[in-house]
């Protein structure tokens, strides 16, 4: 079973990496672009459409202001763009926003932003599948049918990718992104000839439907909330800025110049699509509807409503079969591969949170293929609970997204503020103060943006959905206080006890013990190992669990005329646990420098069901053993002959990838 485990492993993970390859993992901008800013990208899949969805409330007149709303987006986004620009080249590290905020703002806000984007993370990678579940539902109708089954299939896909490690996965990912590119210039420029060059009347299927308002009486107030609504959920565009902050070591370098250059191409095409698409929307008469089924009067039986790049493509590419689909696979595909950006974000603010003590420190370790492997795997099942809880409707996940990234982005801003504050005033060149003075405005820009925008989607957002996100991250930061203080008292407990005994003595008396259940060779090897080690006392005891098998032990004990004493401890109950926890009690004394060993004879076996056929009493014991002070227990291992099997195989030592040691060096001959 072991050896089946670990040949699964190997299809799946590959072979493992020694640690002096990390810098063969490292990226150029090529593929940096589609694995660090394909969710950025893929936003303008579905955040135009969440802008006229919303927008729908109000009726078809309303869709006259979706250009609107979709311009001040541009600005909000050209404007992160350009702050996390200064970013990148000042704090290079990979702590991102998490450490802009830590250094700058203090511990607690450096948890809210990480606590911020944790969650943001997680929800990305159910947005974008859920997403693509929805675009190639418009193709398939049997995914449409199944969307939550194919979103786990797609997370689990996914987390396999990126367990194999930055470069495969992001070689992989490199070309259905630039495919995805592609397409949607196409489509945009190819609608613009047709309708302003050619003079086509390039309309969409829903173009005549009538649309009834959901609600026909908004005015006001009223109507400027549903507007600032439809602004906080089309700056679902503006997730996944931040990805490439934190993904700054995963660049070649000069890192902080690659990643600035990755961060202005990304906010450019991002602009492009975003805009074009819903200037085609318009120009198609596309009609997207909230609630299809009450809003839609005058729709052909039957009618299903598509996303809306299902609806331009099949507009656009009319009489072109071809085109549709390859557009539409290939937006599929790349919000399925969106995904991306969260599984190298994650796991690398996860690394650099447990390197901090905040989180388990499990999450600061690379696994056999130089990825961080346990935050991948967190991830994962994090957003697998949220596609099945969410039954993979984006409209319902939009919601709870956007709050963190804006929650970060602002702050991260805010620090940036202050980190060129701290900066002039020790700065006396006067060409250094006017570039600091001139990053100061960017990120003083972005401020004022990105708070504003985060006030708005906390007002419009809140009670749809917002909440659940908010009462995640305080989870989350609590979670993460709770670690460190563990961690914290731990390390003081250690430190008052080096205080108080400076030097680690000897003991001065070791009263050891070996546990005896049949008289047999892993019980001889017991007793010798023991003898060894000279202790001042041993002594073998047994539990009597049985009167007649205890008699036949005794008899045969004194048979062989062993020197160790045997002891029979008395089990009225039949327990084996109890009594000797009992017994080892009263032969430690109060001395603090007397210890008392536990010798305990295992097998070692080289299938898993044997394992539950034997040992079991003996892991029982251990495990309560190891709460008693002054007590010290032994394993004396037997290897039966299924473990030689084992023994034989090439075994790639634990830790040895993650130390840099030959794994040839490693293999048993």
């Amino acid at each position: 079973m072991p050896k089946l485990a670990t040949a699964l492993k190997r299809v799946v993970v590959g072979r493992p990496f020694r640690s002096d390859r990390l810098a063969h993992t490292l990226l150029p901008k090529r593929i940096a672009l589609p694995v660090f800013a394909s969710d950025a990208l893929s936003s303008v899949a579905y955040a135009p459409e969440e802008i006229f969805l919303t927008l729908s409330i109000a009726g078809l007149a309303s869709f006259t202001l979706a250009p609107w709303v979709g311009l001040v987006i541009v600005v909000v986004l050209l404007a992160v763009v350009a702050s996390y620009r200064q970013n990148v080249h000042a704090y290079p590290s990979g702590g991102g926003d998490y450490e802009v905020a830590t250094v700058n703002l203090g511990r607690s806000a450096g948890l809210t932003v990480a606590s911020a984007l944790l969650v943001d993370y997680v929800l990305t990678v159910a947005v974008s599948i859920s997403s693509a579940a929805a675009n190639i539902g418009a193709v398939i109708p049997f995914i449409a049918d199944h969307k939550v089954g194919f979103s786990v299939i797609a997370i689990v896909v996914l987390t396999a990718m990126n367990l194999r490690g930055l470069r495969e996965s992001g070689t992989a990912f490199a070309i259905p992104t630039y495919l995805f590119m592609v397409g949607i210039f196409v489509m945009i420029g190819w609608g613009l000839v047709r309708s302003m060059l050619l003079g086509d009347d390039v309309r969409a299927a829903s173009a005549g439907i009538e649309m009834h308002a959901e609600n026909s009486n908004l005015a006001g107030f009223a109507f400027v909330f549903l507007l600032l609504r439809a602004f906080t959920q089309g700056c679902a565009a503006l997730t996944g800025v931040e990805a490439i902050s934190n993904g700054v070591p995963a660049f070649r370098k000069p890192k902080s110049r690659n990643a600035a250059t990755t961060l202005l191409m990304l906010g450019l095409m991002s602009v492009t699509m975003f805009m074009g698409m819903i200037y085609l929307a318009k120009k198609t008469g596309v009609v997207l509807a909230s609630d299809p089924d009450t809003q839609l009067v005058n729709a052909p039986a039957g009618y299903h409503q598509d996303t809306l790049v299902a609806q331009l493509a099949h507009a656009v590419f009319s009489g072109f079969q071809p085109g549709y689909v390859f557009v539409t696979v290939v937006t599929a595909l790349i919000l399925v591969l969106a995904a991306n950006t969260a599984f190298n974000g994650f796991p690398v603010l996860g690394s650099i949170l447990a390197q901090d003590r905040y989180l388990p420190r499990q999450l600061h370790t690379r696994g056999d293929r130089l990825a961080f492997s346990n935050g991948i795997v967190f991830l994962a099942g994090f957003a697998i609970l949220l596609v099945v809880a969410f039954n993979a409707e984006v409209t319902r996940l939009i919601p709870l997204y956007t709050v963190g990234v804006f929650v970060s982005f602002t702050l991260s801003q805010t620090g940036m503020i202050r980190h060129w504050n701290r900066l002039l005033r020790t700065e006396t060149d006067g060409a250094a103060r006017h570039r600091m003075r001139r990053s100061q405005a960017v990120n003083a820009f972005g401020l004022f943006m990105t708070g504003s925008v985060l006030v708005i989607v906390l007002i419009t957002k809140f009670l749809i959905g917002a909440w659940i996100a908010i009462a995640a991250m305080v989870a989350i930061f609590g979670l993460m206080t709770a670690i460190r203080k563990h961690y914290d008292r731990v390390n003081e407990e250690l430190r008052a006890l080096e205080q108080e005994q400076p030097k680690v003595v000897m003991p001065s008396r070791n009263h050891a013990i070996v546990l005896v259940s049949k008289l047999h060779l892993p019980t001889k090897r017991a007793l010798l190992y023991a003898k060894a080690t000279r202790p001042d006392v041993l002594e073998a005891i047994t539990v009597n669990v049985d009167d007649s098998d205890t008699k036949r032990l005794v008899a045969e004990w004194d048979k062989q005329s062993f020197s160790v004493p045997l002891k029979v401890v008395e089990s009225p109950y039949r327990e084996i646990t109890k009594p000797v926890l009992d017994y080892v009690k009263r032969v430690r004394t109060d001395n603090p420098r007397d210890v008392v060993t536990v010798y305990i004879p295992e097998y070692v076996v080289g299938r898993w069901w044997e394992q539950l056929l034997h040992n079991q009493s003996a892991l029982r014991l251990k495990g309560r053993l190891l709460f008693q002070p002054g007590v010290m227990v032994t394993s004396v291992p037997w290897q039966l002959a299924s473990s030689q099997k084992v023994h034989e195989r090439a075994v790639v030592a634990p830790g040895a990838v993650r130390r840099g040691l030959n794994t040839d060096s490693t293999r048993r001959k």
